[in-house]
């Protein structure tokens, strides 16, 4: 049979409550008391269960990682990223799929919070002060969304669309639409706000907002309409499985991909590369965002009660525009809007 606790306890002369210290908190015991502790350990080939570790040091070495849709091509490699770093860091991590859907937030973290040492929140979609109140009972960090009080990843969501923006300018197009993603998404309200920013810095360019859509192939579909009945010659897609849409309803409808019509979007995941004409792209760096995320979980210490007006530590990380078939020179005219079927 394996040895017990308390079979080391006797054989070293201590308490069960001293082997326990010995073993999880070592600067809690003198030094003969410890050595008498690992040695009668040793002998026996004691090792305590994962439970009694647990309730010494108040750790359960897991992690959570909710995110909206591991369908998505993004988060199901960023989960590969968290993944392996947390296995590096000697954690085990607990992934939780909300399906895009903010209402389940709140029940889902409540649940995971007791079970974990940490929560990171990837894109997450509910209200400011359903996440702070989360944060006020366990370690939470947050990606692709900056909440005052909650440390946070961030994405530089301007400079993205920034170089995206000036990519299809350089290439003269002119009338330059947006299909963007869900009211919720913090990255979708920033890319948005530069969107429009770039229009009114630069009078030549006139810019069409076609709205937001489901982060998914059929939302891309729903855009195509109503971007081929502007006259813009390029669109910018909220990610990667729009952009797919939107190529697929344009080129179904007999409109060219790039001569007619360019296309750019965001995630440059290997769908971008698996279709005709390859997308262009902006790269977000999955690993290193999940590597600060961990880092940043991890070095904190257990935060007092998450507050609007805190001051939290924030990590902002630059993209790199991928430049593939999909974006070519504007038409030599103004494309007008196609109505037919």
């Amino acid at each position: 049979m394996a040895a017990t606790a308390d079979d080391v306890a006797r054989a070293a002369g201590v308490s069960v409550s001293t082997v326990s210290r010995a073993l999880s908190a070592p600067q809690k015991v003198a030094p003969d008391t410890r050595l008498r502790v690992v040695q009668a350990a040793e002998t026996l080939r004691y090792r305590p269960s994962r439970a009694a570790r647990d309730l010494a040091t108040g750790r359960t070495n897991n992690i959570g990682l909710v995110i909206p849709d591991l369908e998505n091509p993004y988060f199901s490699s960023l989960t590969k990223a968290f993944q392996s770093g947390a296995h590096m860091q000697g954690y085990q991590l607990f992934v939780i799929d909300t399906d895009e859907d903010a209402t389940r937030e709140p029940e889902v973290l409540g649940r995971l919070a007791g079970d974990v040492d940490g929560i990171i929140l990837c894109s997450p979609r509910a209200a400011d002060d359903q996440l702070l109140a989360v944060a006020s009972e366990v370690r939470v960090v947050t990606t692709n969304r900056r909440i005052p009080g909650i440390a946070s990843v961030l994405i530089d969501e301007a400079g993205s669309m920034g170089q995206a923006m000036r990519h299809l300018v350089a290439l003269g197009h002119r009338q330059i639409a947006y299909a963007g993603g869900p009211l919720t998404s913090w990255s979708d309200q920033h890319r948005r706000a530069a969107f429009t920013a770039f229009g009114e810095a630069d009078d030549g360019v006139a810019l069409h907002d076609l709205g937001s859509f489901l982060p998914y192939f059929s939302g891309g579909v729903a855009a195509a309409d109503l971007l081929l009945a502007t006259p813009a010659t390029a669109v910018i897609a909220f990610n990667d499985l729009m952009a797919l849409g939107l190529l697929d309803r344009i080129k179904s409808r007999g409109v060219e991909v790039p001569r007619q019509m360019s296309i750019a979007s965001f995630d440059n995941t290997m769908f971008a590369s698996a279709v005709t004409p390859h997308l262009t792209s902006v790269d977000f760096p999955r690993r290193m965002l999940a590597r600060h995320a961990l880092e940043l979980l991890l070095s904190r210490g257990r935060p007092a009660a998450g507050s609007a007006g805190e001051e939290s530590p924030s990590k902002t990380l630059t993209t790199q525009l991928t430049i593939r078939a999909s974006s070519g020179p504007a038409p030599e005219t103004t494309r007008s809007p196609r109505t037919e079927a």
